[in-house]
């Protein structure tokens, strides 16, 4: 199955042949069914298929680094027999290297087993304890196809088509937009495709669903998949968004990433900090079809096989003592309740929460988190949950609940150890909350998805998105939208009236005034007191979605009061609006509105964003709620 020659590592399992550098172990070759190479043969060698990661010196911030395209320096065979083949590319860190090189060793690995449609990958990153930090904005496997034969690209059922080639983003044949990932297509090679906007951005994913993904040739008809059978390596947690497959034809398998959450989800290795972590396995699908069959079902079967490969994880063929097997897992069961007397004076089930095991912290912390690994799940109607598979360690156990705001975290610290089955019993979250709802905004799912979302600028469309009502906010250019339907004043809601759905816009951004300059905005929510206790402390619970270079003042009844009553600071690095996310990272304000400040009839609540340097400096709301003082100190 194996063949090493001087400069080159040859996998052949006599369905697929790969080709590597030797000993760098860059994917140089891909022969599967009559097509000697699927990848771009017009790419130098070192631009096919690869590892890389970004650095940067520990203490630097943002999100910025210097690009490593990961090549080994020794290459050895781990595994050879009849049922697989696996080998390793191994590069090693030294202190004469420091501030040339990322002070990790690194073990990138390639397994090929017998009657395989495919071959699969994992890297193993190590941080000595005596070695210097380093921060690592991305890392990722990424792969780049021939582009006359791949031209079809799916990453979800309703988001697949014909692409444009990477020539079509190239000066004469497109329109440079606002940022350079964004174009608009003028003259592409497929006449088809004119008038287009192409951005990688709109086909970003979730990680609870990027599973699957990749590209078609539809002469002959082949499929070229990546598979990622679990997310516990990835960083973020179940709803953190990563990109998938793009323009290039370049299908990529990312494992950390600061898109839409900023400089918090970058991970930063300290000084005399010792880490290790496995990325992947990852699972490269090759499949086929008669030229009588509709090329498209490719897709369905890659779906198949995913299921095939969630089914079969943890992996029980790679040699790595870093990988544990099933029996070397453990699991974790309960049942989470949630207790809202304003809601229900009994104990409520939990249904469809998101449970999960993270490294240690604060709740919600997981959402930050990025050096360890993450175990998530949903519970079921009546609120029960099982973890299974869970690498041996210490760990908190979180939860949040679509419906009420708030993070839960379990009051003890879990360990996990091998073979070991925990069960919590019945587990409580208490949501915030002080008192009866007096009005509410929005639904409490950390998305603005529920809010008003226009129809883009008809000279910007991308027709894969176009009458798909949960993909209308991944047009470009929405946020210029806001001006066009507030051209002078901002948005008033009015309680009762409004309805959230039409009338409140998805993001809080700026009005364009001219090409070069912005203004903040001051949002308003009108709404009716019969009643006020002038002693009593009203609750305002402020829910966002994202937020990006932004702050979010409160006034009460007075807009242009010296000093806010509250203001969050400048918030946010997720960008989302830019990379065409409905969310980001989630945020959580409570504003104590003294009563003092209300009166009985009409009140208004202002709600200014004035950050306005750029179009992108925004907020996305998730939900709004104004809660009176609890009945004891309600005026009878």
């Amino acid at each position: 199955m194996t063949e090493i020659l001087d400069f080159q590592v040859i996998m052949d399992n006599g369905i697929l042949q790969v080709t590597l550098s030797n000993p760098g172990g860059l994917v140089t070759g891909i022969r599967f069914n009559g097509i000697d190479n699927l990848l771009e043969v017009q790419n130098e060698e070192n631009n096919r298929g690869y590892w890389d990661l970004v650095w940067a010196e520990p203490g630097s911030t943002g999100t910025k680094g210097t690009f490593d395209l990961i090549q080994g320096t020794s290459f050895k065979v781990i595994v050879e027999d009849e049922d697989q083949v696996e080998i390793s590319f191994t590069r090693s860190w030294e202190p004469s290297l420091q501030g040339k090189q990322v002070p990790l060793n690194t073990d990138i690995r390639f397994i090929m087993l017998r009657d395989c449609s495919g071959f699969y990958s994992y890297g193993i990153y190590e941080h000595l304890q005596e070695w210097p930090g380093f921060n690592m904005p991305n890392t990722r496997i990424v792969f780049k196809l021939h582009k006359d034969k791949f031209q079809y690209m799916a990453m979800a059922d309703n988001r697949q088509r014909i692409m444009p080639m990477p020539d079509d983003r190239l000066q004469g044949r497109c329109q440079p937009l606002a940022y350079p990932e964004a174009v608009l297509l003028t003259n592409p090679i497929n006449p088809d495709l004119k008038g287009e906007v192409d951005d990688k951005y709109q086909y970003s994913c979730e990680n609870k669903d990027n599973k699957v993904h990749g590209w078609i040739c539809i002469d002959p008809p082949i499929g070229f998949w990546q598979i990622t059978p679990s997310s516990e390596f990835r960083t973020g947690g179940p709803v953190k968004q990563n990109l998938t497959s793009h323009v290039g034809p370049t299908t990529l398998a990312i494992f950390a990433s600061a898109h839409y959450s900023g400089e918090d989800l970058i991970p930063k290795i300290q000084n005399n900090e010792p880490w290790k972590k496995v990325f992947g396995p990852v699972f490269i699908y090759l499949n086929w079809a008669m030229d009588s069959d509709n090329p498209l079902s490719l897709w369905e079967d890659a779906k198949a096989q995913m299921s095939i490969e969630v089914e079969s994880w943890p992996y029980d063929f790679p040699a790595s003592v870093d990988f544990p097997t099933s029996d070397l897992r453990g699991s974790i069961s309960g049942t989470l309740l949630v207790k809202d007397a304003y809601i229900d004076d009994e104990y409520m089930s939990a249904d469809s929460a998101y449970v999960g095991l993270a490294l240690p912290g604060e709740a919600g912390s997981w959402q930050r988190e990025s050096k360890g690994y993450q175990f998530w799940t949903m519970t079921d109607a009546d609120g029960n949950f099982t973890i299974t598979d869970i690498r041996a360690g210490d760990y908190n156990l979180y939860a949040w609940v679509p419906g009420f705001i708030g993070d839960y975290k379990y009051d003890v610290d879990i360990n996990i150890s091998p073979g070991r089955d925990i069960d919590l019993g019945g587990i409580l979250y208490e949501p915030p909350r002080n008192g009866p709802t007096l009005w509410e905004i929005g639904i409490p799912d950390r998305s603005a998805a529920e809010f008003f979302v226009p129809d883009p600028d008809p000279k910007y469309i991308n027709k894969v998105l176009v009458n798909k009502f949960d993909l209308r906010f991944r047009q470009y250019g929405l946020w210029d939208r806001y001006a066009e339907l507030y051209p002078d004043t901002d948005l008033v809601y009015t309680v009762g009236v409004s309805d959230y759905r039409k009338d409140w816009f998805f993001a809080q951004v700026n009005r364009k005034k001219d090409n070069k300059t912005y203004q903040g905005t001051t949002w308003q929510i009108v709404f009716n007191l019969d009643e006020v206790n002038q002693t009593g402390t009203f609750k305002l619970r402020l829910a966002l979605a994202s937020a990006t270079a932004a702050e979010l003042q409160v006034r009460v009844n007075d807009p242009k009061a010296d000093h806010p009553l509250f203001s969050s600071g400048v918030i946010g690095k997720d960008n989302s609006i830019a990379r065409h996310g409905i969310h980001g990272l989630y945020w959580l304000y409570t504003v104590d509105v003294p009563g003092s400040l209300l009166v009985e009839g009409n009140n208004t609540i202002f709600l200014t964003q004035p950050r306005a340097t750029t179009p992108w400096q925004n907020i996305m709301y998730d939900y709004i709620r104004l809660e009176a003082p609890p009945p004891s100190t309600l005026k009878l």
